[in-house]
């Protein structure tokens, strides 16, 4: 049987669950839900970057991610133009975007991660 890494673990979650060799990230939201489409954007990126390190990877090691906007129709590009900056060229992930109606009104973005450990 392989371990379980857990970390950052909570009652309700953890942060990261790491297991035969893949680290499955909970969803991540800005922190500052003032902030538009393209700060919340950086915001999010900044904290998956800091989770990713807690697992001694980085965004190289992205294997899947899963994108929720609030409002994809207004959101799409904005969020684009900051992770076309941010992913590294010729690391791309597999990728899909969605819309949905996210835990607090003023979030307008959330990230899930799937990465190789």
């Amino acid at each position: 049987m392989t371990d379980i890494t857990r970390i950052e673990p909570t009652h309700r979650l953890s942060r990261l669950v790491v297991h035969n060799g893949v680290a499955y990230m909970t969803g991540v939201t800005a922190q500052d839900g003032t902030l538009d489409i393209q700060g919340q954007t950086r915001q999010v990126l900044e904290k998956i970057d800091g989770h990713l390190a807690k697992a001694g990877i980085d965004k190289t090691r992205m294997l899947s991610v899963q994108i929720w906007l609030k409002d994809i129709e207004r959101d799409f590009a904005g969020m684009n133009e900051v992770w076309d900056a941010w992913v590294p060229k010729g690391a791309g992930p597999a990728r899909a975007t969605g819309e949905s109606k996210l835990a607090h009104p003023d979030l307008l973005v959330e990230i899930l991660v799937t990465a190789a450990v």
